[in-house]
């Protein structure tokens, strides 16, 4: 157990301390600090004085309506001059734009937005949809329609939506729509962080690893422990490395958040949609990242203990990349329909579980027989990998020279037998 400890350690700690960890973990946190002070940091940038919008016409009631209708970044200003004049103001740099409004042969407003480039469209379409309205009153007013007609045509219709009462005259007891937004979040954070905890971390296990064998060192520890010991050694190692940058992050975007309460509404977990998502659902959340986590890295350990160079690794792992971006994608498909039958079988599919299952038990509520029988398949698939890869892992890190088969898998098992 001392010589597990060894390796944990010194896995752990060197990783934590290696630049590449430092400068990445920074860069992060700086995007985070950075993302959510934007607005600020735009506004510093930004002139006091809002943009304005020249409008050349003789129509005083229009304007009078779109000037009061007008509630955006941009200020209206009359013109008392000509077009051209109000043309030669925005290639000054007065205005942004120009607007003329004339009057139709039927006596409805038109207009010409003027701007030097297309960069300018929020104010165009604001302007183009008041400007759609004050048609529409008018035109209703001519043609003696009441206005409360036109407002109750557009009004949207009244749709609600009830669930149907079972037998027994009670709704089936589901997730309620606050429920749902909540746990949708949450499967939606699950979904990427597993993705990309499995990209990078596993990775790092197999290149590890790769290392380890080009340095020659690897005999020498494999002589020393056990490949068990020392396999899950390097994988709970390289995982409290993912654990330390992932409470960094989120401990740093909680931080920021609450600096940001005033201008928030509700808590942090409000404020993200989770205040309506159980308990359950973030303990399952926990337990379906851990254990995708750890069958993947005895993926990825197996897989890097087959190579002695560095530049193969990347060969050898694409078969995981794979398989964790089928995972990735068959969740993606599940989010609109997470009752279809491919999704259901997908749950019960160890390298799928992880993510597919789930999204299941966010997204339904499914008996707990099914999230049971899912978990206790993908426990016994992390053994099973477990004592294989351990095998593969003793025989293979003896192993020199090109290995960028599968089969080479063979010839691992054998050289673990002579050990």
């Amino acid at each position: 157990m001392n010589k597990f400890w060894i390796v944990f350690s010194h896995t752990y700690l060197s990783k934590v301390k290696s630049k590449s960890f430092i400068v990445t973990t920074a860069i992060i946190l700086a995007l985070i600090v950075l993302m959510s002070n934007i607005q600020s940091i735009i506004g510093m940038f930004d002139s006091e004085e809002a943009d304005q919008v020249a409008v050349v016409t003789e129509q005083e009631e229009v304007y009078s309506q779109l000037e009061s209708r007008t509630e955006a970044d941009f200020e209206l200003d009359r013109f008392d001059g000509t077009l051209e004049e109000a043309q030669d103001a925005v290639h000054d740099g007065e205005y942004i734009s120009v607007l003329e409004i004339r009057e139709s042969e039927e006596g409805l407003p038109e207009a010409t937005y003027y701007s030097r480039d297309y960069t300018s469209q929020m104010a165009q379409n604001t302007l183009e949809n008041q400007l759609q309205q004050i048609k529409v009153e008018m035109a209703t007013n001519q043609s003696g329609i009441d206005p409360a007609v036109i407002a109750s045509i557009y009004e949207p219709v009244h749709f609600e939506n009830e669930l149907i009462a079972t037998g027994d005259g009670e709704v089936s007891d589901v997730k309620t729509e606050e429920e749902l937004n909540g746990a949708r979040g949450l499967v939606y954070v699950i979904l990427f962080l597993l993705y990309m905890a499995v990209i990078m971390y596993g990775n790092m296990i197999a290149m590890d690893i790769a290392n380890e064998k080009t340095s020659r060192v690897m005999e020498i520890l494999i002589s020393s422990s056990s490949p068990v010991s020392q396999m899950f050694a390097k994988i709970f190692g390289i995982g409290l490395v993912g654990l330390t940058q992932m409470v960094l992050l989120l401990g740093t975007g909680y931080f920021v958040i609450m600096q940001k309460q005033d201008e928030l509404i509700g808590g942090f977990f409000e404020f993200f949609g989770l205040s309506d998502v159980s308990i359950s659902t973030f303990i399952y959340a926990i337990i379906f990242f851990l254990l995708g986590y750890f069958l993947y890295a005895t993926l990825s350990a197996m897989l890097g203990s087959l190579v002695s160079r560095t530049e193969d690794v990347q060969q050898l792992m694409t078969p995981v990349t794979f398989l964790i971006i089928a995972a990735f994608m068959i969740s993606m498909v599940g989010l609109s329909m997470p009752e279809s039958t491919f999704v259901v079988i997908s749950s019960y599919i160890p390298f799928f579980s992880p993510m597919v299952m789930f999204l299941r038990v966010g997204l339904l509520d499914i008996p707990f027989w099914e999230v049971g029988l899912s978990i206790l398949i993908l426990i016994a698939t992390i053994v099973v990998f477990a004592i294989i890869g351990a095998k593969i892992y003793r025989g293979g890190v003896l192993m020199y020279g090109t290995s960028t088969s599968l089969k080479d898998f063979k010839k691992a098992l054998q050289l673990s037998k002579k050990e």
